[in-house]
């Protein structure tokens, strides 16, 4: 079943008769804002190897608020969204359980899941630095923290400080460096920006390729998309721009999650648990890496070509627990600078 997300609560009646409307002997009702291409196939695995039928409503924005105002009668079983932040912020409203599973907890490294089990990460990616192959050496880079350096000033594109990504970067610098360090980071990042931020992931890495900047901040499954797209274009500016990891020689670069959670409300508790486990198990895994180019969760499980060309890297290893609880200080940071 694919329905789409009815933002007006009047049509809320609509949605949630039709999505409980079982086809199978088992059910779960998922409430996700990934895109259906990226994940429906993978859905339809499960249901082929399970028998549980997954019903599903898209939602590009506005599930938290949903949830919230269905409270206890929802019909959502299970959520899957995307950021740390956003994840958070539906355990912070309560509207998530904790659950047990020791297949998720085998599966999914401890600082891509939540310490009480109320959310966990399925895949990850990397918010890191691309740089013009012509006009800037691997050698000058080093560090997220060396970008605020005056030498760079002039030479930066990020996109808005409102974006999620942007928001979790900047709490792990909070995390690491303390709130002080990362609020003359936030401040040295605006003072050497080349424009004024704008625009999604792609748009900076493009900046780069056409010259605007030397440097962008975006996160690695857009370069990947973008050096596999079917638009000339696209290939083409990657091919001006290499990816470079920062703090190799610290904490590592920065790695986020899209993640899932079992709704409060769940009527279908333990077959939400089923398709999260299935989730987080080698051939969902697989999947992510191969549709979307992002990093596998669960150790061993082999990366995709494209993101395998990118390199060893080190990864950040903190909790993204943490970085969750360092985001309101991450916006109050970025609304202090003026980066907007």
């Amino acid at each position: 079943m694919r329905l789409k997300f009815a933002a007006p609560l009047a049509l809320a009646a609509v949605a949630l008769t039709s999505i409980a409307t079982p086809a199978l002997s088992e059910e779960v009702n998922l409430y996700s804002t990934r895109q259906e291409s990226l994940i429906r196939p993978i859905l339809d695995e499960f249901e082929k190897d399970t028998g549980i039928k997954v019903n599903v409503v898209f939602a590009k924005s506005g599930m938290l608020e949903r949830l919230k105002s269905e409270g206890m009668n929802s019909p959502a079983d299970a959520v899957l969204t995307v950021d740390i932040s956003r994840i958070a912020a539906h355990e912070k409203a309560g509207v998530l359980q904790p659950i047990e599973s020791e297949k998720l907890n085998a599966n999914i490294p401890s600082h891509y899941r939540d310490p009480n089990g109320e959310w966990y990460g399925l895949s990850a990616r990397s918010r890191v630095l691309f740089y013009s192959k012509d006009r800037v050496k691997p050698s000058e880079l080093s560090t997220y923290e060396d970008l605020a350096d005056p030498k760079w000033k002039g030479r930066i594109c990020v996109r808005s400080s409102s974006n999620a990504y942007n928001q979790s970067l900047l709490a792990s610098i909070v995390v690491h460096d303390g709130v002080e360090a990362a609020e003359k980071w936030a401040q040295g990042i605006r003072d050497n920006l080349a424009r004024k931020p704008q625009g999604g992931d792609r748009d900076q890495i493009k900046a780069v390729a056409a010259g605007e900047c030397d440097i962008a901040i975006a996160n690695t499954y857009y370069y990947g998309a973008m050096q596999n797209s079917d638009d000339a274009t696209q290939i083409e500016a990657t091919e001006k721009v290499a990816l470079f990891w920062p703090n190799q020689d610290g904490r590592g670069a920065h790695f986020n999650i899209s993640g899932a959670a079992v709704t409060k409300a769940a009527k279908n508790k333990d077959a939400a648990i089923k398709l999260i486990e299935y989730l987080s198990d080698t051939k969902a895994q697989e999947f992510y890496a191969s549709t979307n180019y992002e990093f596998p969760v669960k150790p061993g499980v082999k990366l995709d070509e494209t993101v395998e060309s990118w390199g060893e890297y080190k990864a950040d290893e903190v909790g993204l627990d943490k970085v969750a609880d360092a985001q309101a200080e991450a916006v109050m940071i970025f609304d202090r600078v003026g980066w907007r």
